[in-house]
């Protein structure tokens, strides 16, 4: 077994997932490296990385989080969500479902020489990035074509295209800063974010239509089609898990946790949440604090 003072970030990750990465691709003499890891339910804890990495999520079911300062993140990532890994910081990661992601790790010397290297500073956990995600799809679909010499010279370029990206750091942009006449990926990121900061907000149909600049129907279509699953489906899921997060971390009272997540009575909050979990939320907090310190 190889010295774990010299392990790269990729030795760290197989290591603590048990398995090694279903493709890997690497240049410049170990400068940067390319991962893709399909992994199941579970909860794992990742070493400080020697590298930054930036982790893009591609597919999967949509119910990732990374653990904060006393719990488990309310924001989940999902597929199309990018996270950036900062280098000698230990992580968590709770996994409810197939995980399917890929990281690209760059030489920590190169920040030095990147323009945004302050962002590598810090953790940034599931934000939009549609540049990053499609660029990682077509090195993906790249990968698993029949390797040939032109193959290998785009692949080669498209690399560079995600590493340039990555160094440069996102670009802050607002929705009106994009063509309202066709629908853009972006949008529905936008979305679905909003919809996880503010859960309990109405979220209509309709109003969700306008963000997106499509009709009610086309946006209720390509939404599902992004997500897996309806609007109003998601933002039940995004109540619902602010929910447990609320019984396992106060003593609020049912009626107070369905008022405040929007809910339009205690009963329907109940009904839902038993549909969600299992369980009542009764049942649920007094589970959670059931269990063993």
């Amino acid at each position: 077994m190889a010295d774990k003072t010299v392990w790269n970030d990729e030795d760290i990750i197989a290591d603590a997932l048990g398995r090694a990465p279903d493709v890997a691709l690497g240049g410049d003499h170990g400068r940067w490296r390319l991962c893709r890891w399909r992994q199941f339910v579970g909860a794992y804890n990742l070493p400080a990385l020697p590298d930054p990495m930036f982790v893009v999520h591609i597919a999967g079911k949509p119910s990732v989080r990374t653990w904060e300062r006393d719990g488990w993140s309310e924001t989940t990532s999902l597929p199309g969500c990018a996270t950036i890994v900062p280098s000698n910081q230990p992580t968590g990661w709770l996994v409810d479902g197939e995980l399917d992601v890929v990281t690209l790790s760059v030489a920590s010397a190169d920040l030095k020489r990147a323009p945004a290297g302050d962002q590598f500073k810090r953790m940034r956990f599931a934000f939009s990035d549609p540049l990053g995600v499609a660029l990682t799809r077509q090195i993906l679909g790249e990968l698993y074509a029949p390797r040939s010499g032109e193959r290998d010279v785009y692949v080669g370029a498209l690399v560079d295209a995600l590493k340039a990206h990555m160094l440069r750091g996102p670009v802050s942009a607002g929705t009106n800063d994009f063509p309202t006449s066709a629908f853009s990926s972006y949008r529905i990121h936008h979305i679905m974010n909003a919809i996880l900061e503010r859960p309990e907000a109405e979220h209509s149909i309709e109003e969700l239509a306008v963000q997106a600049g499509v009709t009610p129907t086309h946006f209720c279509r390509i939404f599902k089609k992004a997500t897996g699953v309806s609007p109003h489906q998601y933002v039940m899921k995004a109540r619902l898990n602010r929910a447990q997060h609320m019984l396992e971390q106060s003593d609020a009272s049912m009626a107070t946790i369905a008022e405040a997540l929007g809910f339009t009575s205690q009963s329907h909050f109940t009904r839902a949440f038993r549909q969600f979990a299992g369980e009542t939320p009764s049942d649920f907090r007094r589970r959670g604090r059931d269990v063993p310190s």
